[in-house]
Order: C-alpha cells, then structure tokens, then sequence
C-alpha cells in the first residue's frame, strides 16, 4: 500500500473525539436571516443548533455588540442615515485599508437606530432587511436563556472576539469586558460557552484569566477555541509582534502540540480538513483531523453554507451558483463528519441537523 493510500486509509478511520458532534448557527441561522440579529439566532435554534454564534466588535462607549466586521456598510442601513455622512472614513484594520463607516465611531445609543440588512444580497432573500437591530451580547445572552428555557435544554453561545489587536490599540479591549459579562449572567455561569479567536495572544490571556484546561478550569463551561486562516497568513498579533509563524506552521503536529497548551479546538477551514481537486470536486482528507486529535484537539470547521456557490462542485444541483441546494448541502456536511470532525458552523442549522441525526 502507498504511503498516499496509507493516510487516506488512516484519515477514514478517524473519529470524533468530542462527547457529541455539535451543530453551531454560523452568525445564526444566516443564510434564512440577516446574520448576528436576534432573529437569525432564533432560527438557529429553532432549526436545532446545538450553539449560537455571535462575532463581537466594540462601540465607543465600550459595548461588545455582534457584527461580522466592525465597518458595518454591508450588514446595516448606515449609508441611508444623512446624520452619520460624514463619519465615513478610511480606516487599516489588521492590516487592510478599509473605507466605510466602523462601529468604534458610534455609541451603542446612535448603532440602536441602525437597522440590520442582508450581506449578501446576489444570493439571499433582503425580504427582512430594515426590521432588525444590532444585538449586544447581554441581549444575546438573555434572548438564548429565554429561548433555552422554551426548548428545555442549554445552547450554547460561541462568541469571536474580532480584531482583538486593533481594539486593544483603540483603547478598547474585549476580553475582560466579555468575561465580565459571560459572568454577571445566570446563565452563563452554567450553559455552555466557547469563545473564539484568530489571535493568539488574546485566547493565551484568556486561559490564565480561567485557569487550567479540563477540570482545573476555574470556569469550567467556558472554552477556548483557535480559529484558523488561509495557510500562508499569520495571525495579526503574530505579525505586529514581527513573528514569522504562520497558520500552515500552527497546523503542523507541533504547532497543534503548541495550540494545545491553552485551547480546546481549532476552527479551521473546511477546505484545510477536505481541499478541493483541482476541478473544483471534493478531494481527500489531509492529516489534520488525525494530527490535531493526536495533540488533544476537537476540531470545529468552518462554513458550510447551502448555495451551489460555496459547495463542492460535485455536490452541485444545476449549475447556476445561486441556486439554493439543501441535498448538496447535506451531502457535504456528511462528508467531513466521516472524515471525523467534532463539531462545525453552518449557515443552515436546520440542513446541519439534518446532515448529522440522518447518518
């Protein structure tokens, strides 16, 4: 047997090493609702996400509230509103200039009057765009307890800190604001939380800030998850330090070793675990999942998404890549749970649930 053959034989045989696979509602339910609303997480949950994702960016009065980014020209209303005009402006955050208005230039009071729209509006319903706000976390939080209370069972809320180096640099850092929230709520102090990062450093200060991994965490709920980008870039904190370690070295056996001493997971692309061919088709599992449940590691992929567009070519319905393709979808999914993943975000929670309880 060929080395080639080996690994692929090694790789069908890996199994998940969480407890349960998990389903988490990519920024919600995103591709049925305007992403990172109230709305879009009920959904989530309603469709039967195991977790809840909000990204947090920061406001000038210091309120993590949940956007994908923190310029806000795609996902809300602000270039209709006159009165915020001249806050447009040009911005370099991690590293990319980036014109737009930011969510650090307003109080939590001015975003309140901003309504939530699709971002992606070439590929999904804008049927709800102009009814929703912009979520704080403790919103967030007591919406999912609430919800939870309703269905009879915790789910679980796994918020990102985003751009942590560049907050900090504002004067506006997240992490001690988000412990001190993730605390002075009932239900956080129990339900399942697992706060995720591209950066290093902040996910580092994280672990001191709860003590050790498993049972000698002080705040057992709480989680911490490695994200992950494309193999040739660094983490941002890694770059302003003038490191050379980029994401393919933290995805090698030693750097997942590394990772290992203060996460739980790592969330890396689903093309990092299954790339694709060179015809656009699925291809065959690298060693990542083995490597990183070698090292201790779950793996939490992201983003599973039910357009033509964002599938494997192989799993297309037509060919027209705005085409909404559930069975595609799933097929998918089922795809990387055989390759041995333990859990994975999804812009259809209900397609993710399907894929999972349908094995």
């Amino acid at each position: 047997m060929s080395i080639t053959a080996q690994a692929h034989e090694k790789q069908a045989d890996e199994k998940p090493i969480a407890a349960r696979v998990l389903v988490i509602g990519h920024r919600g339910a995103s591709a049925l609702r305007p992403e990172h609303t109230l709305a879009s997480y009920g959904k989530a949950i309603a469709d039967g996400a195991d977790f809840v994702e909000p990204d947090l960016v920061m406001t000038k009065d210091g309120v993590p509230v949940a956007r994908h980014e923190n310029e806000i020209s795609g996902t809300t209303d602000v270039a209709a509103h006159p009165e915020f005009a001249a806050r447009k402006t040009t911005k370099t955050v991690d590293g990319e200039k980036i014109t737009g208005w930011f969510t650090e230039d307003f109080t939590l009071a001015e975003l309140k009057t901003l309504r939530a729209r699709e971002r992606l509006p070439e590929l999904r319903s804008t049927k709800y765009d102009g009814e929703f706000q912009i979520p704080t976390l403790d919103e967030i939080i007591d919406f999912v307890a609430a919800e939870s209370a309703v269905i009879g069972h915790p789910v679980g809320i796994i918020p990102e800190i985003k751009h942590g180096t560049y907050f900090q640099k504002l004067g506006l850092p997240m992490e001690d604001k988000v412990l001190a929230i993730l605390a002075a709520h009932s239900y956080t102090q129990t339900a399942p939380v697992e706060i995720q990062s591209f950066e290093i450093a902040n996910l580092r200060y994280l672990r001191g800030k709860l003590g050790g991994m498993g049972s000698k965490n002080g705040r057992p709920n709480i989680r911490l998850l490695q994200l992950l980008g494309d193999p040739k870039e660094q983490t941002y904190d890694v770059t302003v330090a003038g490191g050379r370690l980029t994401f393919a070295d933290m995805m090698k056996p030693a750097g997942l070793r590394d990772i290992a001493a203060y996460a739980d997971a790592i969330g890396p692309n689903i093309r990092a675990i299954i790339p694709l061919a060179p015809d656009g088709t699925l291809g065959h599992p690298t060693a990542l999942v083995h490597d990183a449940h070698a090292a201790g590691l779950e793996l939490h992929p992201y983003t599973f998404r039910p357009e033509n567009n964002f599938q494997a070519k192989n799993f297309w319905q037509g060919s027209d890549p705005k085409t909404f393709n559930a069975k595609g979808s799933v097929a998918e999914i089922r795809a990387y749970l055989d390759a041995g993943i333990d859990a994975f975000f999804t812009d259809d929670p209900a397609l993710g649930r399907q894929a999972l309880d349908g094995r």
